[in-house]
């Protein structure tokens, strides 16, 4: 069935993502516009016609990129438990997030986008907007859930969230790298001792 025009255009933006995203992960900060139309399989026009030029894609793959966590898969499971289960599906996740074979990977990707963003202000900026928004998802998974006989606020909530995601990503980061092997009730254990008053706040 052919595609229709807007339809091309989609999937002409997700093939120059996708190629940019490989692209930085093998260059960082010295990958060349070129490499990437090729091995998207279009021409340096479709780019400069799609995104206006080499630093509007790399803005749209900064924004897309959110990380291989998924708040959605535990949100769909999770309608009801308290906030310490729900705390420690996400824990889970995380552990097995650094234990996939294909997590290197994902590391090295991860440091050559920091390679690239930190001479770019506004690439910067947008993927500070990516890590905000995976912690504003966390957040909302938290947000309501029964504790200590209240319910999180969302400030606590997003208090929680930010806290959780800097420590077990530190943490996967350890796995990853081979510097200690956790099992995953230890990712479990450790997500747990930040649910306090001192990390939650105030209502």
């Amino acid at each position: 069935m052919r595609m229709t025009r807007a339809e091309s255009k989609e999937a002409n933006k997700r093939a120059l993502i996708d190629a940019a995203r490989e692209v930085v992960g093998r260059e960082g900060s010295r990958a060349k516009l070129e490499e990437i139309t090729e091995r998207a399989g279009l021409t340096t026009g479709a780019v400069y016609s799609l995104f206006g030029g080499k630093n509007g894609l790399l803005v749209a793959m900064v924004t897309d990129y959110a990380g291989p966590f998924d708040p959605e898969t535990i949100a769909a499971a999770s309608a009801g438990l308290p906030l310490e289960e729900v705390v420690a599906d996400v824990a889970r996740q995380f552990w097995r997030m650094a234990n996939d074979p294909e997590a290197i990977g994902q590391l090295v990707f991860e440091g050559r986008l920091l390679d690239l963003v930190l001479n770019d202000a506004k690439l910067r900026s947008r993927l500070g907007d990516a890590i905000r928004s995976v912690e504003t998802e966390l957040a909302g998974l938290f947000t309501g859930r029964a504790h200590d006989g209240s319910v999180l606020s969302h400030g606590q909530a997003l208090r929680l969230a930010r806290a959780l995601k800097a420590t077990l990503s530190s943490l996967g980061q350890t796995v990853i790298l081979g510097v200690q092997d956790c099992s995953e009730e230890y990712f479990v254990d450790v997500a747990h001792a930040l649910i306090t008053p001192r990390v939650l706040g105030p209502a």
